[in-house]
């Protein structure tokens, strides 16, 4: 129900339901996000004459690095004191549950979608991936593949912020007005921020931003992964401050959120880029 400025928020988070198993909205927007980061890629290599070969071990690369990458930063900086006891949790779309079951035969734990991923996790993981990929197909250069990821990479985080709109996660904090969305799923009555949709909304205008770019500085090598980190990171940066905290380390150093602390050496690292890439030409 919508009033004025405020949603109740309610939604089934699961698309479809086959016995325990079910697809969940998170799920979708990644399988989503991935199937348009492809053929965006696949556009840029027909454009420049790059062979198609390539395409697909860099999207097995890009979809188990992202994957990896996002879930050990969400257990290593967010959630340590809980996966400590349950390693087999970390890489696994499943939770302890004593009373539920996997396929009617695996007790004590349920099936619970992709979830708990950290963004700071998935970039690290991402150009760890992208080197490994260069390593073996030795395709131009690194920074010529970063360059060519940034605007896929970018719409998929409209995407996946988007899942966790559906998944009632990763909530701005309270809105003390009548403005905001109210996430009944959560059992709340009081409307917070949406941050996970600011934070999308950011990233589209990020994604348009790229987008325009492209073609006039995709011959400075790196110029375009410089965009990228320091504003993804600088759009993650403010949102953290109208979003609920996640934990991690913010006990020991609480000036700042543990996201906007992770966010800081990116924004710096773009910035740097952008300087090297554009005045020196050269990295």
């Amino acid at each position: 129900m919508i009033q004025f400025l405020q949603i109740n928020w309610s939604p089934n988070e699961v698309l479809f339901q086959i016995g325990s198993f079910g697809l969940h909205y998170y799920s979708l927007m990644f399988v989503i996000a991935f199937s348009i980061g492809y053929k965006i890629v696949e556009k840029y290599f027909v454009k420049e004459n790059v062979s198609k070969d390539y395409l697909e071990p860099l999207f097995v690369y890009m979809v188990f690095s992202t994957l990896i990458g996002a879930r050990l930063g969400e257990v290593l900086f967010y959630s340590w004191d809980y996966y400590q006891n349950h390693f087999i949790e970390i890489l696994l779309p499943i939770r302890e549950n004593s009373s539920g079951s996997i396929l009617g035969f695996i007790k004590g734990y349920e099936f619970t979608g992709f979830r708990g991923l950290a963004s700071h996790g998935a970039a690290i993981g991402i150009i760890t991936g992208i080197i490994l990929f260069q390593f073996k197909h030795k395709l131009k250069s690194t920074l010529w593949i970063f360059d060519r990821l940034t605007v896929a990479v970018t719409l998929g985080g409209v995407f996946i912020r988007l899942g966790n709109f559906f998944n009632s996660e990763i909530v701005g904090k309270y809105t003390e007005s009548n403005f905001g969305v109210i996430f009944e799923n959560r059992g709340e009555i009081l409307p917070r921020h949406p941050a996970q949709l600011y934070e999308s909304f950011g990233y589209l205008l990020l994604f348009l931003l790229l987008r325009k770019i492209y073609s006039k500085v995709n011959h400075i090598p790196g110029y375009l992964l410089g965009v990228f980190l320091s504003g993804i990171f600088s759009i993650r940066f403010l949102v953290e401050f109208v979003k609920e905290s996640q934990g991690g380390f913010e006990t020991y150093m609480p000036m700042l959120s543990t996201g906007q602390w992770l966010s800081i050496p990116l924004i710096i690292s773009g910035l740097f880029i952008i300087y090297k890439s554009r005045f020196n030409n050269s990295i």
